[in-house]
């Protein structure tokens, strides 16, 4: 039989079995679709569009070019990349996922990478932000903003290594190309200029595209976090779960990680903010192995935000299979820098003490700064989403001229 047909059968079969397990469980799926949508509503929205609408502007200002001469030194020598990686990276660290995807695909399609710089690329600027590796992860599920600490250092050290091995993807099509090691304002400000002349799209109309083009991309994301969350919630109580687990548990076995996360883990590999819950309510385990399992999850990400990213990723020429690659890279990688640091940075700091569960998430004035950004968006998120989106309305109105008719 051919492959092509027996690739349809599978899908379709997935899709049914996908459409009875709802009609099977109901209440479970509106159960999940509601939680992913209140994820999506209160925290994911109102915290990425910021990033997303002013990343569009630097674009299209020139900015990001402007940083990318500057940058070319740097990135080139380490991760065979240009300069203007550097602001994809650092804006991937501070909104998290799948800003690195989104602009590394925006950066291909306006031709400042080649393909294979764009695979290189994108293959370490996915990650997770601060907000949710502390205010999230370490104090919201762990009541242990110390935890925090391990968790980012693991997982941003991971990414670097990931983005140094990385460099040896694909052939190298810049041999014959002269790249400067100088660092030259001059010439930074004059690519900044062209660029923006490049653009001739009045302030308004670039403001607009970068509004619209931000919540087209953020709506996507939030139907990838429904969709997954409520597959997640299928397939454990199908059971399909708990017969994967059983097969994790001989590889945790082997490892030495106690088998009871194997659950968490197979969660986790699907929606990284269920498994890291999953993961923290584990008893009678040590702390450094939720760590270890949490790096993971962290650092491969899901296959909700894969699904994202691969979607993202297939608007170009851009492959997804290195990318997939690289995140299991990462989750290993950031288990092994975890088990590596634990002793010298967590208990050589003193940081031994555990905090009871007991403790309500956010109830206590002392969780930091990161736990009030996360109670402000839990108050005011679904206002700064709703604001938006009628904002979004009104923009798409005009541009279709829906007003006219």
């Amino acid at each position: 039989m051919d492959k092509s047909v027996i690739k349809t059968l599978l899908l379709a079969m997935c899709a049914t079995l996908f459409a009875g397990s709802l009609i099977a469980y109901p209440q479970e799926a509106f159960d999940a679709s509601i939680r992913g949508l209140t994820m999506w509503w209160e925290i994911v929205f109102p915290s990425l569009l910021p990033f997303f609408i002013v990343s569009e502007m630097l674009i299209g200002f020139g900015v990001v070019t402007f940083i990318g001469v500057l940058l070319e030194p740097l990135m080139r020598p380490l991760f065979k990349v240009p300069g203007v990686g550097g602001f994809v990276w650092a804006m991937g660290m501070a909104s998290g996922y799948p800003s690195g995807a989104k602009l590394t695909a925006r950066l291909r399609q306006e031709r400042q990478l080649t393909k294979v710089e764009a695979e290189r690329l994108v293959s370490f600027t996915n990650s997770s932000n601060p907000l949710f590796i502390f205010g999230a992860v370490s104090i919201g599920f762990f009541h242990n903003p110390n935890l925090g600490i391990i968790l980012a250092i693991a997982h941003y050290a991971g990414n670097f290594c990931v983005g140094l091995i990385m460099r040896w993807h694909g052939k190298d099509h810049s041999k014959g190309i002269q790249h400067t090691n100088k660092v030259s304002l001059k010439t930074a400000i004059r690519a900044l200029h062209r660029t923006r002349l490049k653009d001739k799209r009045p302030i308004g109309k670039l403001l607009g595209d970068a509004v619209t083009s931000s919540i087209q991309t953020l709506l996507m994301i939030g139907g990838f976090i429904i969709l997954f969350s409520v597959i997640n919630k299928l397939l454990y109580h199908m059971k399909i779960t708990g017969i994967i687990a059983n097969g994790m548990e001989k590889l945790f076995f082997i490892l030495n990680i106690p088998e009871v996360f194997s659950i968490p883990y197979i969660s986790g590999l699907f929606e990284i903010t269920l498994g890291s819950q999953m993961t923290s309510q584990v008893q009678d385990v040590t702390l450094m192995f939720q760590a270890i399992v949490v790096s993971f999850i962290l650092a491969f990400s899901g296959f909700s935000v894969q699904a994202q990213v691969a979607s993202i990723l297939a608007e170009t020429d851009i492959r997804f299979f290195p990318f997939f690659i690289a995140r299991i890279m990462h989750g290993t990688i950031a288990g092994l820098i975890t088990l590596i640091i634990w002793k010298p940075v967590y208990e050589g700091l003193h940081f031994k003490e555990k905090p009871s569960h007991a403790v309500p998430v956010f109830g206590d004035v002392t969780l930091g700064w990161m736990g009030e950004i996360l109670l402000f968006f839990s108050k005011y998120g679904p206002l700064i989403t709703i604001s938006f989106l009628l904002l979004y309305c009104f923009i798409y109105a005009r541009k279709t001229d829906l007003f006219k008719r």
